[in-house]
């Protein structure tokens, strides 16, 4: 007995730990080190050694005489078969801290599996919204069985080897006790149920496979991302488990003149320098109209107009966001000579410099730059 761990010390508690102190560690420990659970070489060892520590510690009586008398208590047995039987083995335990994982019926109902449908729309669908309908393939209860599998008229046995439980049961005796382990029914592949003749529509599943039209609404201020959950509208349960869930991912196409950033948009127009200079009022589309803007004299490039409540409905609120609008000053490339003198007489009257200096300048700043002189 010299190599065995003290009770106590399996469990991490001092010898004057309470009832709930000794419970509540032998949970955190049976979780940690259960074989369903932790796959490290030892943890079937050491889930064995916590769950003998607890048979002992938890029962009022045998923890006196192991308090007393240790693991050498020869009338208390602690270190056989007794302290270590397992009864139901590692599937019990499994189900009383689990949420009885290894006994769900098999013939439960079972909730049909979630979709997902990815749609492209229009820039401008995104921000008011649309109703459409879409096409999606996935999974019905077979109109011939009503989702039984098996062939109208025919009947449905319960499994002769599990007795309709979908598990079967195999004992093994071992120095530690007696573990029974659980697994999927061989005969009736975890069903707990026996159909003799299939339904020839389905060929037993119970279920088939189809085109479904879905009429969805989209929301005016999506975006490109968003997501919308239509219930009721994915694959079909089973056994009268009711169905998932399908969910639309939107994305957006880009749009020629127009960018968006959350609930506001963006757009750039261009100015010709004489607008840029003396002002005007230039007109400018929106999402949903064409509005006037006045343009203040002096204007540089780059500068922003905004217009209020000109963006993207919010998408769940009220209101919308505003559109920011963006002045690019365009040099021409193609001037006449008439043109060009009138320019050089403006430049001249403002006091620019002329070509010639301006040559100076880059010249001092080159020779700054590869410190020349």
């Amino acid at each position: 007995m010299a190599d065995k761990r003290d009770y106590y010390e399996v469990l991490g508690l001092g010898r004057n730990a309470s009832a709930d102190e000794i419970k509540k560690a032998y949970r955190n420990l049976a979780r940690k080190y259960h074989p369903d659970v932790n796959k490290e070489p030892d943890a079937e060892q050491k889930f064995k050694e916590v769950k003998e520590a607890y048979d002992v510690l938890s029962d009022d009586q045998k923890r006196a005489r192991y308090d007393q008398y240790g693991h050498e208590d020869p009338m208390a047995g602690f270190g056989g078969g007794g302290a270590a039987d397992f009864g139901g083995g590692f599937g019990d335990i499994f189900d009383m801290f689990f949420g009885g994982g290894g006994r769900r019926d098999p013939n439960a109902p079972q909730r049909g599996n979630d979709l997902q449908y990815t749609m492209t729309i229009e820039f401008k669908e995104a921000v008011f919204g649309k109703e459409t309908d879409i096409t999606i393939p996935r999974t019905e209860t077979c109109d011939t069985c009503h989702g039984s599998g098996a062939k109208p008229g025919t009947r449905i046995e319960n499994c002769s080897v599990c007795r309709g439980t979908g598990q079967q049961e195999v004992a093994q005796n071992t120095p530690f006790g007696r573990i029974v382990n659980r697994r999927t029914c061989s005969a009736c592949g975890g069903r707990g149920k026996i159909i003799r003749e299939r339904c020839t529509t389905c060929s037993g599943s119970g279920q088939v496979k189809r085109n479904r039209k879905i009429h969805v609404k989209i929301p005016a201020g999506v975006d490109d991302g968003s997501q919308l959950r239509i219930s009721g509208e994915g694959e079909s349960g089973l056994r009268g488990g009711p169905p998932g869930d399908l969910y639309l991912v939107l994305r957006v196409k880009p749009h020629d003149f127009f960018e968006r950033d959350g609930d506001d948009i963006y757009c750039e127009v261009p100015l010709t320098f004489t607008q840029a200079a003396l002002g005007d009022e230039i007109e400018i589309p929106t999402l949903t109209e064409k509005v006037k803007l006045k343009i203040p004299s002096g204007t540089q490039t780059g500068t922003y107009f905004r217009l209020k409540g000109k963006g993207v409905p919010k998408l769940r609120g009220y209101g919308q966001g505003d559109q920011h609008v963006k002045v690019t000053v365009v040099t021409p490339t193609q001037l006449t000579e008439e043109q060009k003198e009138l320019l050089r007489e403006f430049a001249a009257k403002s006091g620019e410099s002329t070509n010639e200096q301006h040559q100076t300048l880059f010249e001092r700043m080159k020779k700054a730059i590869l410190g020349d002189g």
